[in-house]
C-alpha cells in the first residue's frame, strides 16, 4: 500500500480532509464502518456530467445519436478501469487480504468503482470546475483520439495496431490456466510480444480473457511510449 500522496501528484490534487480520500480508497471488503460505495454513486453522476459536457463542446457538429454512443464508450466499467490505471489507482485502494490475493488491483469493476469515488470526494471538496478540469485532463491523455471509430474498437485491435506500427509484429494470445467448475469456469491468458509476456488477465471465457489482457498490455505500451 502506497501514499496516497503520489495519487494526489498523478491527479494534481491535494485533499485537505484526509478522510474524504480514505474513504473513497476503501473497498468494501476492507472491513471498516465506511467505504467507498457511496462516494462511487456520487462520482457516477458527476462523470457522466462531465463527459457529457466535454463531448458537447469537443464535437460540435455531431448529432445526439453519435454523442450518447461515444460517451457510453467513455462513461463505463471499462472506460473508468482505464482512466483508473492511467494514475495507477489500484496502487492505493485498501482491500481484504482475500481481494488482494484475488489479483482485486487490477480488477475493472473494482478500480472503476474507485475511480467513480475519487472523483466524487474532489466534487464534494472542491466543487464541478475542479473536478471537470482534472477528468478532462485525463481524458486528453489518456485518449490522444477520441471518436467513435477509435473508442468502439476492441481491445485487440487496438493493440495489433499499436504492435505492428512500433514492433513490426502482432501480437500472440496463450491460454496459461483454467480454474473453477465447468458452469463457473475462468480463463487466464497471457499476451506476449515477441515471446515476451506483456500482460496477464482472468475471464469467464477465453475471448473475454484475451480483450482484457490486451487492454491492460495496450495501456502498458502506451505509458512507455510517453
Amino acid at each position: 500500500m502506497h501514499s496516497y500522496h503520489e495519487l494526489e501528484e498523478r491527479l494534481g490534487y491535494t485533499f485537505k480532509d484526509p478522510k474524504l480520500i480514505t474513504e473513497a480508497l476503501t473497498h468494501k471488503s476492507y472491513k471498516k464502518p465506511y467505504n467507498n460505495e457511496r462516494l462511487e454513486f456520487l462520482g457516477d453522476a458527476v462523470l457522466d456530467l462531465i463527459v457529457g459536457e466535454f463531448l458537447f463542446h469537443k464535437f460540435p457538429d455531431s448529432d445526439e445519436g453519435v454523442l450518447s454512443k461515444i460517451r457510453a464508450s467513455l462513461v463505463n466499467e471499462s472506460g473508468f478501469a482505464t482512466l483508473a490505471r492511467a494514475i495507477d489507482l489500484g496502487r492505493y485502494i485498501y482491500l481484504s487480504p482475500a481481494e488482494e490475493n484475488n489479483a482485486g488491483r487490477e480488477k475493472p469493476s473494482l478500480l472503476s468503482n474507485a475511480f467513480e469515488a475519487v472523483i466524487g470526494a474532489i466534487y464534494l471538496e472542491a466543487g464541478l470546475e475542479t473536478s471537470r478540469e482534472i477528468v478532462v485532463r485525463l481524458l486528453n491523455e489518456t485518449y490522444p483520439v477520441i471518436d467513435l471509430d477509435t473508442l468502439c474498437k476492441d481491445y485487440k485491435t487496438a493493440l495489433q495496431e499499436l504492435t505492428q506500427a512500433t514492433h513490426g509484429v502482432t501480437p500472440d494470445y496463450r491460454l496459461i490456466g483454467s480454474s473453477g467448475p465447468d458452469h463457473r469456469k475462468e480463463f487466464e491468458v497471457a499476451v506476449l510480444l515477441d515471446d515476451r509476456t506483456i500482460a496477464t488477465a482472468r475471464g469467464r471465457s477465453k475471448k473475454s480473457a484475451q480483450q482484457k489482457a490486451a487492454e491492460i498490455a495496450l495501456h502498458k505500451l502506451r505509458k512507455e511510449r510517453r
